[in-house]
C-alpha cells in the first residue's frame, strides 16, 4: 500500500514538474517573442543576411525573378538599406522553400519568425546533444546556448543553425531510422560545399556496408525539394544560374583557407583555392578507410565535419555552428585540463570579441577560426587517449 503511494506521488510530482517545464518553455517564448516585437524594425532586418531571403520571397510572391538583383536591391532599399549594394542570396533554388513563406509577411514579422524558427533549432540540437551524450548530470551541453558561431549566426541571419540541427538529427536517427536520418539532410544542398568530405565518406560507407537507406532517404528528400522549388518558380535554376555569372562571387574576398592562399599566392588562379579541399579529400579517404570496420559517425564523423568546414573554399563564420557537437565532445575528452580549457576560452572568446564588436564577415579576421577549432579538437582527443592508456596500464 504504501509503495502505491509512493508510486502515485512519484507520478504527480513528474507530471507537474513537466507542466513547470512546459509553462517555462512557453513563457520564454513570449517575452522572447515580445523583445522581438519592440525591439525589431524593418530597418534591423536589412541589417542581417535574412533580407536577402525575404526579398527573394518577396519577389517570387509576385510572379517576379527571386534572383534579380535590382528587384532585391529596390526592395531592400525601401525597408531602409544603408548601403549601396544589396544583399542577394548565393543559395540554389532550393532555398526558395524557404523564402517563400517570407513573402507573405512583412520584412519586421518575417524577422521574427526567422529568429524564433534559428532560436527553436539552437535549443533543439542542444537537446539532442544532450540525449546523445546519455543525459549527464553535468551543464556542459549548454555551452551550446552560447557558442559564439550560433550567436553570428542568429545575428546574421544566415542558416547555420538549420544545419546544426539536421546534421544532429543525422547523427541521432542514422542507426535506429536511417530513411528519416538521410531525408533530415536536405538543406544540406544549400551549401554543399560545406560538407563535401562528409557526403564523399557516406558514399563510401553506404557502398562499403551495402546499406543505402541513408542515401535514398535524402535522394527522396532532395527529389522532393527539388519538384517543390521548379513548382514555386519553374525558371529559378536558370534565373540563379544568371545571377550568378553577373555577380561574380567568385571574385569576392572569403575567409576561407583556400581563398586566402590565391589572394596571397596569385590571385587569378582559382585552382588554388581548392587544394586545402582535395587534401582534406584524399586525408577523409584514407582516415573512413583505416576505420571502415569500427566507423562510428558520432565520433569519427565529428573530426570529419571539422576537416570539411576547414578545407571548404567557401564558407562564413557563422557556418561553424555546425562544429558545436565536435566542440562539445572535445570539451567532454578535455575533462578538466586547465591547458586545453583555456586555449578553448581564448579561441571562443575571440570569436565572442568579433560577434559583439561586429566585426564584418568578409574580415580576414575569421581566417583563423576554423582552423583553430580543429587543432583544438585534436588536443582534446589526444588527451583523452593518452589518460585512457595510462588507465589501463595501471589497471594491468
Amino acid at each position: 500500500m504504501i509503495s502505491s503511494e509512493n508510486t502515485a506521488t512519484e507520478i504527480r510530482s513528474t507530471l507537474w514538474r513537466k507542466v513547470a517545464a512546459g509553462g517555462i518553455l512557453v513563457a520564454g517564448v513570449l517575452l522572447v517573442t515580445l523583445l522581438y516585437v519592440l525591439g525589431l524594425s524593418n530597418k534591423s532586418a536589412t541589417e542581417r543576411d535574412y533580407i536577402e531571403y525575404w526579398a527573394a520571397g518577396q519577389l517570387l510572391d509576385r510572379g517576379a525573378n527571386p534572383y534579380d538583383v535590382g528587384g532585391i536591391f529596390r526592395l531592400e532599399k525601401a525597408m531602409g538599406l544603408e548601403k549601396n549594394s544589396p544583399k542577394v542570396s548565393f543559395s540554389p533554388p532550393l532555398i526558395l522553400l524557404l523564402a517563400w513563406p517570407l513573402g507573405h509577411l512583412d520584412a519586421k514579422t518575417g524577422l521574427i519568425f526567422w529568429n524564433l524558427a534559428s532560436l527553436g533549432c539552437l535549443a533543439a540540437s542542444v537537446g539532442i546533444l544532450w540525449l546523445l551524450h546519455n543525459r549527464p548530470d553535468s551543464r556542459v551541453h549548454l555551452i551550446g546556448l552560447g557558442f559564439p558561431p550560433a550567436l553570428a549566426c542568429l545575428m546574421a541571419g544566415q542558416l547555420g543553425l538549420f544545419f546544426l540541427l539536421e546534421f544532429l538529427l543525422f547523427l541521432y536517427f542514422h542507426k535506429t531510422r536511417p530513411w528519416l536520418a538521410g531525408a533530415s539532410m536536405v538543406l544540406f544542398a544549400l551549401k554543399p560545399h560545406l560538407f563535401l568530405l562528409c557526403a564523399v565518406i557516406l558514399l563510401l560507407w553506404s557502398a562499403v556496408r551495402k546499406d543505402f537507406r541513408v542515401l535514398s532517404g535524402f535522394v527522396v528528400g532532395l527529389a522532393a525539394a527539388f519538384a517543390i522549388s521548379l513548382f514555386l518558380d519553374p525558371h529559378g535554376w536558370m534565373q540563379y544560374r544568371q545571377m550568378m555569372d553577373s555577380t561574380r562571387v567568385v571574385d569576392l574576398y572569403l575567409p576561407t583557407v583556400g581563398v586566402t592562399m590565391r589572394f596571397l599566392v596569385a590571385r587569378h588562379v582559382r585552382w588554388i583555392e581548392f587544394l586545402p579541399e582535395i587534401l582534406g579529400g584524399v586525408w577523409a579517404v584514407w582516415y573512413y578507410w583505416s576505420r571502415r570496420e569500427r566507423w562510428d559517425w558520432t565520433n569519427h564523423g565529428l573530426l570529419l565535419i571539422l576537416v570539411s568546414v576547414a578545407c571548404a573554399p567557401y564558407s562564413w563564420y557563422p557556418d561553424q555552428t555546425v562544429l558545436l557537437p565536435a566542440i562539445l565532445l572535445g570539451l567532454y575528452r578535455a575533462g578538466k585540463s586547465l591547458p586545453l580549457l583555456g586555449l578553448f576560452v581564448l579561441i571562443a572568446g575571440a570569436g565572442l570579441v568579433a560577434v559583439i564588436a561586429q566585426i564584418q564577415l568578409p574580415s580576414p579576421f575569421y581566417v583563423w577560426t576554423a582552423p583553430a577549432w580543429l587543432v583544438w579538437y585534436l588536443l582534446a582527443v589526444r588527451r583523452s587517449r593518452f589518460h585512457h592508456a595510462n588507465a589501463d596500464l595501471l589497471t594491468c
